[in-house]
């Protein structure tokens, strides 16, 4: 298992980015100032911090919809097979709330909650790893 990102579910994306970019001075992947989706990493490391719409994952996940209060940030952990692993862990007691599903014809994901509440995501690559 690897730990892909932390990614912060924002109302405002634009002004989210500025601050990311601008303020922060971190590296943005795409340019995608708009949104719905955009990692920035630091100049070093491979993982980093992205942002994305709220109401597009409210599309996933309907209670996300809902004004923020506990759901401000989803924890992603990339998987090698992500059926294998959702298999093992609610055989270990994991409840599910979605998936497994494709979420873009690049990537599959799962979704699950933390004792304390907090959104964590399953993500499956389609593409090799570099």
């Amino acid at each position: 298992m690897e730990l892909a990102q932390v990614r912060l579910l924002v109302t405002d994306f634009a002004a989210s980015y500025r601050f990311y970019a601008d303020v922060l001075g971190l590296e943005p992947q795409s340019g995608a100032a708009q949104g719905p989706y955009e990692k920035f990493t630091p100049a070093t490391g491979s993982a980093g911090i992205a942002l994305q719409d709220r109401a597009m994952m409210a599309e996933v996940l309907g209670e996300l919809g809902d004004t923020a209060t506990g759901h401000r940030s989803l924890v992603v952990l990339r998987v090698d097979d992500l059926d294998a692993y959702c298999a093992e862990i609610t055989g270990r007691g994991a409840t599910l709330l979605h998936g497994p599903a494709p979420l873009t014809d690049r990537m599959r994901v799962a979704h699950l909650k933390d004792p304390e509440g907090n959104l964590v995501e399953l993500q499956e690559w389609l593409l090799p790893r570099a």
